[in-house]
């Protein structure tokens, strides 16, 4: 495939989707929900190359493409995936193809205008994460807000509107302030070196006066904070996710709070590497804040909708907390958990939506005894749960426990912390669970619900096999992870703040060497043909 741009492809093949769909008759529901299946799962299966095709032993963006793109002011449309980008890209694919056929009956009304925000959806997502130019990810973050507030706006539940402007209320402002950031970083880049650049991969290279790095820190950390979302940056979180359709939830879940943690990678460490360390105790101790905090309101819910939300904001605090633990452990095992929990999360609320269809209630009180009468979907909504829970064998386990020894080797308090939280997040999860599938129906002259259908085990199936795929060999994705998981602490290492950092990473991380540096620094792999990287379109 050298020559070929894939990256480009899988980025705006739902765009290609949607401006396809745009031509379809308003009136024609079949062929419309036709082509954004179709065009969804072109998507993904265009994506497994990028995955059969990486070579996880390089620590260099790979399948890159780098074009002139507003020459003027140093911007460039460049484009490319590394070991932590990688899997991210994967997720938004699979849970895009899920997420329309999910929405196959749901979605009853506007049906054309909802197809199309989802096309439009996908494209923004993986443009975050492909991108290697800032301002190219700041106009793909953006656009990519625009789809989303009106999945929420238009066809969400009672409060549909607040839960909109909220939502993009938030990340807007957390937006304006990383935009300041990135016009700062370009003309410090500008004055150290002459040379007018947008290009993240030459940015690293920017020396930054200590003061003014840790500013920078910020007007980046709290956008992805309020993305992620961290405490207290997480009230927006609850209501977009409730008044949310369910495939809008399952992507505000699954990639969306991703774009928070990836940005901490690959955005916060290397270009802020020293702000980074001397933010960690008060990052640390806001996750671990979030942990708690998250599992215990989340307990305390009564609308299973609403405590799959609360749960996240308990689980991401747990990615934050291992990212900034800084070793290896800490950090692939966040990179792991993020996918995880996108799996796990996203399929919960797709079990959530399932439930809605049949009852029109997300209220625990409204259910119970399901497990009689829906055998298939209990056994199926069983097996999400423990893999939410990190039962050993399922995804969820070798992410929490990566997690949790890169917490350890940084502070043993954290980590009793981190553990509690785990605890708490079983005990909620399987109370939940209870409640909905065991005990007594409180309505007994509620009609029996109908067990999944066709349609629903494949939405449901392939998440399962990607459970126990995770759950079983973890150093499949893990190994692919490696190489840029070093090249991230070498960044940190080289700041000359960490040298506990270096020998905390123990292992490979604390191997962590210069020509790691030095190959993170460069636009590919030195053997790109090897490697099975696209060459630089236009060069």
């Amino acid at each position: 495939m050298n020559g070929f741009p894939l990256v480009s492809v899988v980025t705006f093949l739902p765009l290609a989707g949607a401006a396809v769909i745009a031509f379809v008759g308003s009136d024609r529901l079949r062929a419309i929900r036709s082509v954004a299946l179709v065009a969804a799962l072109a998507d993904f299966l265009l994506s497994v190359p990028l995955l059969t095709r990486f070579t996880g032993s390089s620590a260099g963006m790979q399948f890159v493409e780098k074009v002139p793109w507003v020459g003027a002011i140093g911007a460039s449309y460049h484009v490319g995936v590394d070991g932590i980008s990688l899997f991210l890209v994967l997720l938004t694919t699979f849970l895009t193809v899920l997420s329309v056929a999910a929405s196959w009956y749901s979605i009853a009304s506007r049906v054309k205008g909802f197809m199309m925000a989802m096309l439009l959806l996908e494209t923004g997502m993986i443009g975050v994460f492909v991108s290697l130019d800032l301002l190219l990810f700041y106009v793909f973050w953006e656009a990519m807000l625009i789809p989303m507030y009106l999945i929420i706006g238009m066809w969400g539940g009672p409060r549909r509107v607040y839960a909109a402007v909220k939502f993009i209320i938030y990340t807007l402002a957390g937006s304006l302030l990383m935009l300041v950031g990135i016009l700062v970083l370009y003309f410090m880049h500008h004055g150290a070196t002459g040379e007018y650049t947008f290009d993240l991969l030459r940015l690293y290279g920017t020396a930054i006066p200590r003061g003014v790095e840790l500013w920078l820190f910020l007007a980046f950390f709290i956008s992805f904070a309020i993305k992620v979302p961290m405490f207290p940056f997480h009230t927006w979180l609850p209501d977009a996710h409730v008044e949310a359709p369910t495939a809008g939830s399952v992507l505000l879940a699954g990639v969306l709070l991703k774009m928070g943690t990836y940005g901490v990678l690959r955005f916060c460490f290397p270009l802020f590497p020293a702000a980074s360390v001397a933010a960690a105790p008060v990052v640390s101790v806001l996750a671990v804040v979030g942990i708690i905090y998250g599992a215990l309101v989340a307990f305390a819910q009564k609308d299973v909708k609403r405590l799959v939300a609360y749960s996240s904001v308990s689980h991401l605090g747990l990615v934050m907390l291992g990212l900034f633990a800084f070793n290896a452990q800490g950090l692939e095992g966040g990179i792991l958990q993020m996918v995880n929990h996108g799996i796990s999360t996203g399929a919960l609320f797709l079990i959530v939506g399932m439930l809605y269809e049949r009852r029109h209630s997300r209220m625990m009180e409204d259910f119970g005894g399901l497990w009689k009468t829906m055998p298939v979907f209990a056994g199926l909504f069983m097996v999400v749960t423990l893999s939410s829970i990190a039962l050993p064998g399922l995804n969820g386990f070798a992410g929490e426990f990566l997690v949790l020894v890169g917490v350890f080797l940084k502070s043993v308090p954290f980590a009793a912390f981190a553990a509690l939280g785990m605890i708490l997040s079983a005990v909620y999860m399987l109370w939940m669970f209870q409640q909905v599938m065991f005990v007594e129906p409180r309505k007994r002259d509620a009609p029996a619900l109908a067990d999944v259908t066709a349609r629903e085990k494949w939405i449901l199936i392939p998440i399962v096999i990607l459970v126990f795929w995770i759950g079983i060999w973890p150093g499949f994705f893990l190994s692919r992870m490696h190489a840029s998981v070093d090249a991230v602490l070498a960044r940190v290492w080289s700041a000359g703040l960490a040298g506990e950092v270096a020998r905390d990473a123990g292992g490979r991380g604390g191997a962590a060497a210069p020509d790691v540096l030095q190959a993170v620094s460069t636009e590919a792999a030195p053997d790109s043909a090897s490697a099975g990287m696209t060459p630089d379109v236009g060069e």
